[in-house]
């Protein structure tokens, strides 16, 4: 089955969690990878892979180096995922169980989060500190937004969030070739203490 039509199956089954209809376009998975040094063998963590847009770039971009871990928390979504990249460690579970999945996987920081996370779906959950403990002093934390929503409050309280545990944060320009536009906001310089 299309990973279209899967998505917009899981998207009928839970519409907040899915939160989407429709995978990241070339322009999107681009700018959200563009920030993260992905040379040697980092250990790179993608939080909401969904069908695995971002998985597949991340993937030609390590080249069997590095460690790849995705965490979904779609039991369908992850199936798929998992036998499409055998390489790649699929875990399905919820991203607030950020620390026991690190864990669990014998992984102490990432030097990359990429994360497609529907705020809406997560807005009680400190995703933002989550990431910055769990990164490399040197990390970077990437999230998509869709355009319009950053006015919504669980987006704003997300990004209060993203700046009380990061010292830098930016935002990409709007990203017009995905469906819905949308932009990638940059978080670097992790504070390891965030709350």
């Amino acid at each position: 089955m299309a990973d279209g039509r899967v998505l917009f199956q899981e998207f009928l089954r839970a519409p907040t969690r899915t939160a989407t209809v429709t995978a990241s376009s070339d322009a999107l998975v681009g700018a959200l990878l563009a920030p993260h040094r992905l040379d040697g063998a980092p250990v790179v963590v993608e939080l909401g892979a969904g069908t695995g847009r971002v998985t597949d770039a991340l993937q030609r971009q390590l080249r069997g180096a590095g460690r790849h871990l995705a965490v979904e928390i779609n039991p369908a979504l992850a199936e798929r995922l998992s036998a499409r990249h055998p390489d790649v460690t699929v875990v399905c579970a919820d991203a607030a169980r950020l620390p026991d999945v690190l864990a669990e996987h014998g992984i102490e920081q990432a030097d990359a989060i990429v994360s497609l996370l529907p705020w809406v779906a997560y807005a009680a959950t400190p995703v933002p500190a989550l990431a910055a403990r769990a990164l490399a002093p040197t990390g970077t934390f990437t999230q998509a937004t869709l355009r319009g929503f950053h006015l919504l409050p669980p987006a704003r309280t997300q990004a209060a969030d993203l700046r009380a545990a990061f010292g830098s944060l930016t935002a990409s320009s709007t990203i017009w070739r995905n469906l819905p536009p949308a932009r990638v906001l940059i978080a670097r310089e992790p504070r390891a203490t965030a709350s």
